[in-house]
């Protein structure tokens, strides 16, 4: 029981770093430095959809470690069950447990690629905006621009990928026990 306990201390924690993470990243969004705050905000409707999908795959996530607390304290409060049974039940709630905290971690690493790139994104977006006042082209800052602009796409492809895995791993005992039945 002790090991589920902290267990579940490991997963609260990842659930708060994600929140936290998820806020800074929708603070900065929120409330740019720059007078053009309105039109910087605009210029990134993709990760404000991103920072929404991963919120609520946050919200998602911590209703399924809500659940799992439900279930083993509802197991708790049963009468004692045989050893093996118990032992079953308990491998396979740390297994689960295990899962969810690898999938918190995978988001936890897109959250913080997705910060980095925004931020990226916004220096670039001055830069390009100061060269254009002043009138001068400046190629480099372009090449860096889209630099970034690439590394932003590869970072939401990334995270479609983990998504697709996360459900893939979803869906596979469905597979398989409908083969079984079929």
């Amino acid at each position: 029981m002790q090991d589920l306990a902290e267990l579940e201390r490991r997963i609260a924690a990842a659930l708060h770093r994600i929140g936290e993470g998820i806020e800074d990243v929708t603070f900065a969004a929120a409330s740019p430095s720059e007078p053009q705050a309105e039109e910087q905000i605009a210029t990134a409707p993709a990760d404000a959809e991103r920072i929404q999908q991963l919120q609520d795959a946050l919200s998602a996530e911590r209703h399924t470690v809500a659940e799992l607390r439900e279930q083993l304290e509802a197991q708790a409060e049963q009468a004692p069950l045989s050893p093996a049974t118990a032992d079953e039940d308990r491998v396979e709630l740390l297994a689960r447990i295990e899962k969810m905290t690898a999938q918190l971690d995978v988001q936890g690493l897109e959250i913080h690629r997705m910060r980095k790139t925004v931020v990226q994104l916004r220096e670039n977006l001055r830069g390009l905006r100061r060269a254009q006042t002043a009138n001068l082209a400046d190629p480099e800052q372009i090449n860096r621009a889209m630099m970034a602009e690439l590394e932003a796409i590869r970072i939401t492809r990334l995270s479609e990928v983990a998504e697709m895995d996360e459900i893939l791993t979803e869906l596979t005992p469905l597979i398989k026990e409908e083969r079984l039945d079929a």
